[in-house]
């Protein structure tokens, strides 16, 4: 195998105005794409560029955003950004005009450079990752095909934990005569509680030995410490799968610093990419530990043995480089602050407010975008979906209801670079009229 070093020196390539109706709740971010040319990054750090609303409205303006609502469910899956839709259109062309004579000729050379580019983005080799159709389908392979549990063994998840992986972590457990042990993350969350929780189930589970872990946490937007989780996992012989579905291009995701084997993330999230397109990441020391996919022939020294998915969009893969530049051109410590700062913008106002339970904390290394909300003492599922009806009928704001919290249901607001701060202002406002 190359040498990493070389590998990857060579890849390297506001105010808010009262309203009535939900029509006022429209942002100055939905509007239709601006044509003019990419605009240059302004000098500053990333807190800095991340208040340079001047800026931040020419790149929202790269993004075709519907009239019908304020848009705050960023997390379900990323808008393209116009130049990338483009792109996207442009490969979708050429591969239904060439057909079969692109498919059998030259897509699979283009696939392994579409590889290497995604893997020296994560500071990756390209043997330690596979695109898959998205993070769930990664991790069903990396939980499912896991091949050291044995009878009498623990697994180990917790509530936030997103519910897919959950039932594969069940079904796992059930094949092998293996037990499940679940736990509670604390809310609100700090560093020493959650790695409290953490010790004293491994210290009590003496046989555990696979742990699920979530990077950005899809519920209440926590992130978790995993970097310092499997360090004490590992210590004690416990492999950890991570799923990372919504942390490249969220927030700062190091894998190669996870300390982790096994990874499954999204390329249709916060990259931007058309939907349809995910990864497994697999160090070369847990490779092992993975079996081949559905009796796969392939080499077991190879990670592609591990998934297979027969055919897929040809097109959406070959627009990841493009997602990838447009990304890149805003820089990552940017679009991390940006994100981070239109969170606090709602957050620093409402987490005070009384009626409200504000979930995440606001530990800059506990919380990216995404951080959810209940009106106190209302953890139920009719009730959080009473809430995000109410916000999208009578504020124009769309949500979303998460559930599965030990705490309670919940409701999540996240933002994206398409969102500007009246936006979150008028998020404010309709708390503030709920909670009243």
């Amino acid at each position: 195998m190359p040498d990493r070093r070389r590998f990857l020196r060579h890849a390297a390539a506001a105010t808010a105005g009262a309203f009535t109706l939900p029509a006022a709740a429209l942002s100055r971010g939905t509007r239709t794409h601006d044509a003019a040319p990419m605009p240059t990054t302004p000098a500053g750090s990333p807190a800095e560029v991340a208040r340079d609303e001047d800026y931040w409205e020419r790149i929202a303006a790269r993004y075709e955003v519907t009239r019908e609502v304020t848009n705050l469910e960023g997390g379900y899956y990323g808008l393209m950004a116009t130049p990338v839709r483009e792109a996207f259109h442009r490969h979708t062309n050429r591969v239904n005009r060439e057909n079969s004579y692109f498919a059998r000729r030259e897509f699979f050379r283009l696939a392994q450079e579409v590889r290497e580019r995604a893997a020296a983005a994560l500071g990756l080799m390209p043997g330690e990752i596979a695109f898959t159709r998205n993070a769930t389908e990664a991790l069903q392979a990396l939980i499912g095909q896991y091949n050291l549990l044995r009878p009498g063994d623990t697994v180990m998840y917790a509530d936030l934990d997103y519910p897919s992986m959950q039932q594969s972590m069940d079904a796992l457990a059930a094949r092998h005569g293996a037990t499940v042990v679940t736990l509670t993350i604390p809310e609100p969350a700090s560093h020493a509680a959650i790695m409290a929780v953490y010790e004293e189930a491994l210290r009590r589970n003496e046989r555990t030995r696979l742990l699920l872990l979530t990077h950005a946490n899809n519920k209440t937007g926590l992130i978790h410490p995993v970097r310092d989780v499997t360090a004490l996992a590992r210590s004690r012989g416990v492999d950890v799968v991570v799923d990372a579905a919504h942390s490249w291009g969220h927030v700062p995701f190091d894998p190669t610093g996870l300390g982790a084997d096994y990874i499954g993330i999204n390329l249709h999230k916060w990259i931007g990419a058309p939907i349809g397109v995910g990864a497994m990441i697999v160090r070369e020391a847990g490779l092992a530990g993975i079996d081949r996919a559905h009796g796969d022939p392939g080499p077991l020294d190879r990670i592609d043995s591990r998934i297979h998915t027969g055919t897929t969009n040809f097109a959406t893969l070959l627009t990841v480089p493009d997602a990838l530049d447009f990304q890149e051109a805003i820089g990552f410590e940017n679009k991390f602050a940006r994100v981070r700062y239109l969170r606090d913008l709602w957050v620093s106002r409402v987490r005070g407010l009384d009626g409200i339970d504000v979930l995440a904390p606001d530990d800059p290394d506990l919380v990216g975008a995404i951080t959810s909300f209940r009106l106190h003492g209302q953890g139920g599922t009719d009730a959080n979906r009473a809430v995000v009806q109410r916000l999208l009928d009578e504020f124009g704001i769309f949500t979303v209801a998460r559930n599965g919290i030990a705490g309670g249901d919940c409701v999540r607001v996240t933002p994206a670079l398409y969102n500007l701060p009246p936006d979150l202002d008028r998020l404010v406002e309709a708390l503030r009229a709920l909670a009243g």
